[in-house]
Formats: C-alpha cells, structure tokens, sequence
C-alpha cells in the first residue's frame, strides 16, 4: 500500500515516461508534488524503490524505471476534510478474533494482528508499509478496535523502554491525548514513533533521549495513524 504522496509520485513518474520517454528531474517532481525540498522527493523515490515500484538504473544521471503500477486505480482514501488518512489496516486485519483453539478455553486464544513494516524512533523513514505477515498476540495487551505491529528501528524512545528491533503494537486511532506515545505521519510522507505533546495550535513530537531534540509542527502538518498500547521484545 502506497501514501497517497507515493502514489502522486509514482504516476507522475510513470506519464512522464510515457510522454517522453525521460524522467522528471527532482525539481520537477517536487513542484508537481507541492513539497518544499528535494529531500522529500528523495524520501518518497526510496520508498518507491524498497517497494519494488521504480528502479534506479545505474550510471546514468536521473534514470528511473516505473517496475509496476499498484493493482489499485486509486491513491489511498482522504476523508471530506481532505487530510490525508493512509488505510493501514486492510479490511478487518487487525481486529480482535481467536486463532484455532477451544473457544471454551479463553486462556489459550491469542489474536493475529498484522506487521505493517518499519516505523522510525529516531530520524523519520519511509511511511507505513503494507503487510508483511501476522504475529499471534494475546488479547490481554489489547484494547477494543483494530490494531497492528510495527517494527521500531532507532534509539529515540529508549528512556520510554522502546529500543531498536521491537515491535510495538499500536490500535488504529486518528486522536491521542497529550503524553501519549503514537504513530504521527509528518507531511503525509514520514512515519516516526514519539511521545505527543500539545502545545496550544502547535503539536510536538518529543523523544525519550536526549540526543534528539523535540520536533514542533503546525496540526495540519501532522496526522495520528494509532497510539501505543504494548510492545514484543524478542531474544
């Protein structure tokens, strides 16, 4: 599943190709995006070429080949409003519902909830991934609603006990209270896992580390994709 800026991008890139045979350059594709660096760009081409989207042919200057398109004909849903709200969850992935086992026995049923891809603690990476696989939880660290896993890489939350290669479960929600520690989607293109602090209009998103320094937005700059609710550490 694509954010709705990779997939501008994307198409953009793929009718170009199309028109003249040459892809855009950099500051062509920022422009056609609205995005205020080229660095966005990069960003977006990475996550594009991870996915297995584009390529990036070597030794030529500016060479991309559009690999596929995404099986959909549309970009991910936007609500009335028009903020951006990438479908994390696809369909009823996620929601509470036993594996096989006795359903007369609750102590032995787990619920599956899907591994969406990396999220970054640290300096923001590429935004949620589509489904790699399922992990079998225990209902007793969820809540109600849907929920699904990430895996953390960097070391911004470690004072908050969240270190680099956990996975943490987070439930789906577009709304979190000051202090908790959520998903935020910084200008619809990178995903990052801090601690939410409201502070009047402006919304920060604050480390537990003190290498790293509080990042402060406007709201419309940043959108809830879920709150933490447990974490897996494996050994």
């Amino acid at each position: 599943m694509l954010t709705r800026k990779q997939y501008e991008l994307l198409r953009f890139i793929h009718e170009r190709l199309k028109e003249s045979g040459v892809p855009p350059s950099f500051e062509e594709m920022k422009d056609a995006l609205g995005l205020q660096s080229k660095s966005g760009v990069h960003r977006l081409i990475m996550a594009l070429e991870e996915r297995g989207f584009i390529r990036r042919l070597p030794n030529r200057a500016r060479a991309l080949e559009v690999v596929k398109m995404p099986e959909a004909a549309a970009p991910p849903v936007t609500r009335p409003t028009g903020r951006f709200a990438p479908n994390v969850i696809e369909g009823s992935l996620g929601r509470v519902r036993p594996v096989s086992g006795r359903d007369d026995e609750d102590e032995n049923r787990s619920v599956m909830v899907p591994v969406m891809g990396r999220i970054a603690a640290g300096v923001p990476i590429s935004a949620i991934q589509t489904r790699s696989h399922s992990i079998a939880v225990s209902p007793d660290i969820l809540s109600t609603g849907e929920h699904f896993a990430l895996e953390v890489r960097g070391d911004s939350m470690i004072e908050a006990g969240i270190l680099d290669g956990d996975l943490v479960l987070i439930r789906r929600q577009d709304t979190a209270d000051s202090g908790d520690i959520v998903v935020a989607l910084v200008d619809e293109e990178e995903a990052t896992l801090k601690r939410l602090r409201k502070r009047g209009a402006s919304v920060a998103l604050e480390a537990a580390n003190p290498a790293y320094e509080t990042r402060i937005f406007g709201p419309d700059r940043v959108a809830i994709q879920g709150r933490l609710v447990g974490l897996i550490r494996r050994y």
